[in-house]
C-alpha cells in the first residue's frame, strides 16, 4: 500500500528535500554540494527556492565545474568562488553582527563559506582577515571590532593559536575553526583543531576542520538572539 506523501519533504528522486526545517528551527536546509552532481545541486536549490522565495537558500562546498553548471541553470543565482558555494534568492533582514576572523590568507575559503553563512542565516558580517599570531600588532589593531561583534568565529589553520589568544582578548563568545592550512605535522588540520579543543582561554567552542559552514550557522543564531 503506498503511503502518503510527506507535507514536509520534497521527494526528487534521488534526495528527500526538508522543506520543514525552516519552521522547525529558524532556517531552511542547506545543500552540501561535495558528492553531488551539477544537475543534483540545480534540482536541490530550485526546490527549496521554490518552498522559501522570500529567503535565499545556499549550497555549500560546490566543485568549480559544478559552480559553473548552476550559473547557467539558474541565472539569479549568486556564486562565491572564493567560499566555493551559491545562493538562490534574497539576503535577509540582519539582526546582530558576527565578525569572521581569519589567520591568514590561505584560511580565505573556510572563512568565506563561514560569512556567506552567517550572512545566509540573518546576521550582518564583519570580516577580518590576515590576523595570525606570527604578527600581534595587527590582531590588537583591531580589539575594538572584536569586542563590537555579537559573536567571533575564529578561523586559523597551522597551530590553531589564534582562537585562544583572540579568547584571552574578549568575552565575545568564540567559535573556532580549525583549517587543513599547515604543513605535514599539521595532520590536515589535526594539530589545529587539537589545540583548540585544549586551548587554555575559557568559553571557546570548536568545530570540526575546515567547518566554516558549522560555525557560520552557531555564529549567526547567536548574533540574532543577543540582538532581540
Amino acid at each position: 500500500m503506498d503511503q502518503p506523501a510527506d507535507p514536509r519533504t520534497t521527494d526528487l528522486g534521488f534526495a528527500r528535500v526538508d522543506i520543514d526545517r525552516a519552521h522547525r528551527t529558524g532556517d531552511p536546509e542547506v545543500v552540501y554540494g561535495a558528492g553531488k552532481t551539477p544537475d543534483q545541486v540545480v534540482a536541490i536549490l530550485r526546490a527549496l527556492h521554490e518552498k522559501h522565495p522570500e529567503r535565499a537558500v545556499l549550497a555549500t562546498r560546490v566543485a568549480a565545474d559544478a559552480l559553473d553548471v548552476v550559473a547557467r541553470a539558474l541565472p539569479e543565482a549568486t556564486v562565491d568562488l572564493v567560499a566555493r558555494a551559491v545562493t538562490v534568492g534574497p539576503l535577509p533582514e540582519t539582526h546582530g553582527t558576527v565578525a569572521v576572523v581569519a589567520a591568514g590568507t590561505s584560511d580565505a575559503p573556510v572563512a568565506a563559506e563561514a560569512a556567506l553563512t552567517v550572512r545566509v542565516h540573518g546576521s550582518a558580517v564583519d570580516l577580518i582577515t590576515d590576523v595570525g599570531v606570527a604578527g600581534l600588532h595587527r590582531l590588537l589593531g583591531v580589539r575594538e571590532r572584536l569586542d563590537a561583534a555579537d559573536c567571533l568565529v575564529v578561523v586559523a589553520g597551522m597551530e590553531g593559536a589564534l582562537p585562544s589568544v583572540v579568547g584571552g582578548l574578549t568575552g565575545v563568545p568564540l567559535v573556532a575553526v580549525p583549517t587543513s592550512v599547515g604543513y605535514g605535522a599539521s595532520l590536515g588540520g589535526v594539530a589545529a583543531l587539537l589545540a583548540m579543543l585544549n586551548s587554555c582561554a575559557p568559553g571557546i567552542t570548536v568545530v570540526n576542520i575546515d567547518n566554516g559552514y558549522g560555525a557560520g550557522v552557531h555564529a549567526a543564531r547567536v548574533a540574532r538572539r543577543s540582538a532581540r
